[in-house]
């Protein structure tokens, strides 16, 4: 297997590729890795043919699983925050132990002084250390949450993609 560095990908982080036999999707040997074939003859690559490979050393998972909400909720271990408009969790319910931050706030809210986001949402604010969970509907808001808490310099950020609607489907067959 021939080692090739790249370092022209337009919006990639320089990487390692190689020419391999090995088809996109097959496992490889030495640790979980996956294999997505990039395109032939790359600008700025002699390669007929890219692999790139993705090592578990990368950034981990952000989806939380019900499951695993469940457990972080437990344990509290998360600052859960529900980022949908307040009508919606008096219409349809919430997550017990959830702040209520809705989307359109959480940019401006993750930056307000601790005693100012205790007096406008009831609760403490999560620390840029504190693992983070935010929630919605079905998963789309919760995305954008996480984004700008990242872009703020949170550090352990995750949503549940699921959501309110995974929630109660899950909480009703308990």
């Amino acid at each position: 297997m021939a080692l090739r560095r790249c370092w022209r990908l337009p919006g990639v982080v320089p990487r390692l590729l190689w020419t391999s036999t090995v088809q996109p999707g097959a496992s490889v040997p030495g640790g979980r890795m996956s294999v997505s074939s990039l395109g032939k003859n790359h600008p700025g690559c002699k390669t007929t043919e890219l692999l790139l490979r993705r090592f578990s050393s990368g950034p981990p998972s952000t989806d939380v699983s019900y499951d695993q909400l469940k457990q972080l909720l437990a344990g509290r271990k998360s600052v859960v925050v529900d980022v949908r408009e307040p009508w919606e969790l008096r219409e349809y319910g919430f997550i017990p132990g959830s702040i209520n931050v809705p989307l359109g706030q959480v940019n401006t809210a993750l930056q307000l002084s601790s005693e100012e986001f205790k007096e406008k949402y009831g609760d403490e604010m999560p620390q840029q250390t504190d693992n983070i969970v935010f929630t919605c509907l079905a998963g789309v808001r919760s995305k954008n949450a996480l984004n700008t808490a990242a872009s703020l310099g949170y550090k352990h950020v995750q949503h549940y993609p699921g959501g309110w609607q995974d929630w109660v489907k899950n909480e009703q067959h308990k």
